[in-house]
């Protein structure tokens, strides 16, 4: 009885804790969905409901209108094509520049190996708003503002440290080896990274994939910073244009919200999708090395 009574209290202990657990992290939700779906729902309110006393949450009726507005009426379409254009480009060219740095870092020793490591990380901490203003100037000079080229170039330099050591992270495990023996077969360094590297590190790669797009997709300072004209504008600061008191006609807070959940629907619908990948990245080989 006694052995009885002790199991049933350590399962109902068991219980009582996992419940706890539980209801934290719905609250951890709901703490971190509250702000999206409060910008949903104020998107399909009519404009009377934004200020109206007491506020609501939820809009008495559904207006999709505010949707077929912004998507017909406006320039959101080419905004979304110059965030897809920027994050594209410069998530390919980061990584095309990361993985033979960082299979290097993994592989090779050389002189100050652990110092470019060091300062890989240091500038990692280097916010973007530090760098903006002195890279409007060297920019103008070079005449490579208020272009995308001059964009794709600033994000490819701010997200190769992570990306390096994202990277340096799934090569360090993957055994030795199996370089030793494509060297044995006559197969270069380059050769050896391509053919058996990379197809090992498909998780890191994806890992790094997921992480420059959505970094990519969310940048504001720089594209803030060198790019002027209105055509060449990603979503990201795009959607600045729908605020009241920016444009003419019937841009109001509805209109505002409408914009921004269409741009944040292509980050956190890639999150959603290939979310596995990056919980690998965070418990393999990113957490190595």
């Amino acid at each position: 009885m006694t052995h009885a009574n002790i199991d049933i209290g350590s399962a109902g202990g068991r219980r009582l804790a996992n419940a706890g657990l539980y209801t934290a992290y719905a609250v951890a939700v709901l703490f971190a969905l509250f702000p999206i779906l409060a910008v949903v729902m104020l998107s399909m309110k009519q404009p009377s409901e934004v200020f109206s006393w007491p506020p609501t949450f939820l809009p008495a009726t559904l207006n999709l209108n505010t949707y077929v507005y912004i998507l017909t009426e406006t320039t959101i379409g080419r905004m979304l094509w110059n965030s897809v254009f920027l994050t594209a480009c410069s998530t390919v060219g980061c990584i095309l520049i990361s993985a033979p740095a960082a299979y290097a870092f993994s592989r090779l020793k050389f002189r100050g190996q652990k110092p470019l490591l060091l300062l890989l990380l240091v500038y990692q901490m280097i916010s973007s708003m530090v760098i903006a203003l002195p890279l409007y100037r060297y920019f103008e000079a070079l005449g490579l503002l208020d272009s995308h080229m001059g964009v794709i170039l600033v994000y490819i330099t701010v997200e190769i440290p992570f990306t390096v050591w994202l990277l340096k992270g799934f090569f360090d495990a993957i055994p030795p080896s199996l370089d030793e023996a494509a060297r044995i077969d006559g197969a270069s360094r380059l050769q050896v990274l391509r053919i058996v590297i990379l197809p090992l590190a498909k998780p890191g790669l994806a890992a790094a994939l997921i992480f420059n797009v959505i970094a990519g997709w969310s940048q504001f300072i720089i594209p803030f910073i060198l790019i002027q004209r209105a055509e060449k504008l990603p979503i990201s600061i795009g959607v600045l244009n729908f605020a009241p008191g920016q444009t003419e006609g019937e841009i109001t807070i509805p209109y505002l919200a409408a914009a921004s959940v269409i741009a944040m629907l292509p980050a956190l619908t890639m999150f959603v999708l290939l979310q596995r990948y990056i919980v690998q990245a965070l418990t393999g080989g990113a957490v190595k090395g």
